[in-house]
């Protein structure tokens, strides 16, 4: 089955993607220890924010490209071209950040001077390479949705290995530390591209590296659709940072490092969880610009059922192997990370029931071109109802009102969402 065959390879793909920030915390807490992990999470933020503009571009490029094609419009292939360059341009102004002012992201993510000292060369060497990862993320939404999601599965699983193998070798054998880390995730992107090259050489391809006049209102129309998914990734940024700030006024900088783990494993559920909504997405996408609206249905229905069992499935594993789950990044056997990281993991995943019907139904919006209520959904996720819950929760009780600030946002967002796709049902009827 196409949905199956999609999805399963998106939530693999999407997997692959997350894991080597799993590989770096995993490496960085054998290497360098708490400290380290602190300011990898102090640096989550900012990847997030990379990412999140990378797909933001890539996949609202690529659902216009897709049903301007399906609607035999004559200029859907600048969409590529167009994603490509203003990705470039964004990219440029991060690489320029990180180079000359990584201290100062550091101070301003909330590190002293202990934590700059560690992770400044991590911050300048990443940073200088946001413009590979944002091509990446482009060339893979283009390659995935042009009928090719093996090769798309391939290029994120394959690229994410070459981090995982260059996190030992960089930072054990050749002993390069933070460093070492940061350039097996720089190089990773560039891997990705090149297995994308496969797919755009291949005579199956129908996108065209068309070279066209810079346009930046079909940059703002493509970013309209694109908007489900920036918040998607960038939804956990803005919550990483906020819960830093909140931690570090409680617990310092070994609260940021238990969230840090919380953290890095939370972002392989949501990892899933954008698999299933970016597989399903170029199925919605075809289907609704063919005007086929049983089908839309069918794949949304197909898509919330598999949305709500695999977070039962994570839920479960969480809850059954805590312990163990904490034990492989805390290689120091600090007893306060575990009396820290323990319950929030168990509390925090609670949330993962409603986030992951959330990031689907977010995603299905998009691709049936409902801008409005998949940006409204957007900001009061990624923006205002987690904050609000987080700051309302922690004075009142502590860590654990951190932890549990996420699941109660995403039951608030959860019945926003189930109203908005009604509205949208009833719209399109």
């Amino acid at each position: 089955m196409k949905f199956a065959k999609y999805v399963f390879q998106n939530v693999l793909a999407m997997i692959g993607l997350s894991l080597y920030i799993l590989a770096d915390t995993f490496f960085i807490s054998k290497a360098v220890g708490s400290d380290g992990i602190t300011a990898l999470n102090l640096a989550l933020p900012i990847y997030g924010i990379i990412f999140a503009i990378g797909s933001m571009i890539g996949v609202g490029s690529v659902i216009r490209f897709s049903i301007e094609k399906d609607r035999e419009k004559d200029n859907d292939n600048s969409y590529f071209f167009n994603a490509l360059l203003w990705g470039t341009v964004i990219g440029i102004i991060f690489s320029v950040i990180g180079l000359v002012f990584p201290d100062k992201v550091i101070s301003i993510m909330g590190g002293d001077d202990i934590i700059i000292k560690t992770g400044i060369s991590y911050f300048r060497i990443f940073m200088s390479f946001a413009p590979f990862f944002i091509w990446n993320y482009i060339c893979n939404a283009f390659v995935r949705n042009d009928g090719n999601p093996s090769v798309s599965m391939a290029a994120t699983l394959l690229s994410s290995l070459f981090n995982i193998v260059f996190d030992y070798v960089l930072m054990f054998p050749l002993g390069r530390g933070m460093a070492g880390a940061a350039l097996a995730t720089a190089f990773s992107p560039i891997v990705g591209i090149m297995i994308c090259m496969i797919h755009f050489k291949s005579k199956k391809n129908s996108v065209r590296f068309k070279i066209s006049k810079p346009s930046i209102s079909k940059l703002f129309y493509s970013c309209q659709v694109g908007m489900s998914a920036f918040v998607g990734e960038i939804s956990s940024a803005v919550i990483v940072t906020v819960f830093n700030f909140l931690i570090l006024s409680i617990a310092g900088n070994i609260g940021v490092a238990a969230y840090g783990v919380v953290a890095n494993i939370a972002l392989v559920a949501v990892a899933v969880f954008n698999g299933v909504a970016q597989g399903t997405q170029p199925l919605i996408s075809e289907n609704f610009g063919q005007g086929k609206k049983e089908n839309v249905k069918l794949l949304q229905k197909l898509g919330i059922i598999t949305a709500i069992s695999l977070a039962v499935i994570i839920l479960i594993t969480i809850w059954s192997f805590t312990e163990q789950i904490v034990g492989i990044f805390n290689s120091e056997g600090s007893i306060q990370l575990l009396e820290l990281a323990k319950p929030g993991l168990r509390i925090y995943f609670i949330g993962f029931l409603f986030a992951g019907v959330n990031i689907f139904c977010a995603s299905a919006l998009s691709a049936v071109a409902s801008v409005k209520w998949a940006f409204i959904l957007s900001i009061l996720k990624g923006f205002i109802v987690v904050n609000i819950c987080a700051v309302v929760l922690t004075p009142i009780f502590g860590m654990k009102g951190v932890w549990s600030a996420f699941p109660l946002s995403e039951l608030i967002i959860l019945i926003l969402t189930v109203i908005a796709m009604k509205k949208t049902k009833e719209a399109q009827d």
